[in-house]
């Protein structure tokens, strides 16, 4: 896809044109202010080089949310499934489904994709339904807390590349530089060198990091920590990323990008197919 004026102007300026609409932004919080929104040239970079649209196949996409457990703006897992909900339904061939805590097995043999941003957790019967998801070419996206396995996170740890158990990991809240050279030549990082976010990063988490296609990275404690990464199960793919603690997050066009790639890609989908929802409703500078 050629970036033109129009093109830009349709995609930067779609949330004037739904002001009256419905909202695809996280809430806001009184007492929790944003980091400063991302610019037009930000998101016209990150969106350049993308493919020509081809009409997609239909695809399946189940968002797994569970109570909330953290203060306000933090972990709010139900605004997150109600506004990404309609946001993917907005892409043409996109079948969106909620599931809570975990899929039952009829809904994960319905699903392409399952995106999970909840407290994870892991045991037998869950094993059970992710293997055989996974054995059948399915894609799973792991958000932020997600990845937590809760006395079961080595068996976990072998599904998802890393996990953790609650407790005694590292984290640390703040301003989060960004390292997206070790994927360079993964479509998921295309046009992202180094990205700031305010989010929240863990380390020592439970598994070998040896074992992942590593998208990005950030310095904690005097090393690079993995914090989005990519692995291959038989026939299915994984997306984990580690940043989404702040709801603000989710309304970046710089984590939205990532995100929905994410998304497309352990869907064996073109990483591009929902450019569109890039923008609608982020925070980006008028």
């Amino acid at each position: 896809m050629r970036i033109t004026p129009l093109l830009v102007c349709s995609l930067l300026c779609v949330t004037d044109a739904l002001a009256d609409g419905p909202s695809f932004r996280m809430p806001t919080y009184p007492d929790k202010a944003p980091p400063p929104a991302r610019t037009p040239e930000e998101v016209r970079a990150l969106l350049a080089g993308s493919r020509p649209p081809q009409e997609a196949k239909e695809l399946k996409v189940l968002l797994v949310a569970g109570p909330k457990d953290h203060s306000t703006g933090e972990h709010d897992y139900p605004a997150w499934q109600k506004v990404w909900n309609p946001l993917l339904s907005r892409s043409a061939n996109t079948k969106v489904d909620d599931a809570w805590e975990f899929p039952t097995e009829e809904q994960a043999e319905e699903a392409d994709v399952m995106v999970f941003f909840q407290r994870g957790r892991w045991d037998s019967d869950r094993a059970r339904v992710i293997d055989k998801f996974l054995s059948r070419g399915g894609g799973l996206v792991y958000i932020h807390w997600a990845v937590d396995g809760r006395g079961g996170e080595a068996e976990f740890a072998k599904r998802i590349g890393l996990a953790s158990k609650g407790g005694s990991i590292s984290y640390r809240h703040g301003p989060l530089h960004v390292d997206f050279s070790p994927g360079a030549d993964h479509p998921i990082a295309r046009n992202l060198a180094r990205v700031d976010f305010v989010d929240e990063a863990y380390w020592r988490l439970t598994g070998d990091p040896g074992d992942l296609t590593l998208i990005g990275t950030s310095e904690e404690e005097g090393k690079p920590r993995p914090l989005f990464w990519t692995v291959e199960r038989g026939r299915g793919r994984v997306f984990v990323s580690i940043p989404g603690h702040y709801m603000w997050t989710f309304d970046d066009p710089a984590f939205r990008a990532l995100l929905l790639r994410g998304i497309a890609w352990t869907g064996r989908a073109n990483v591009d197919r929902f450019n569109e929802l890039v923008t609608l409703d982020a925070r980006i500078e008028e």
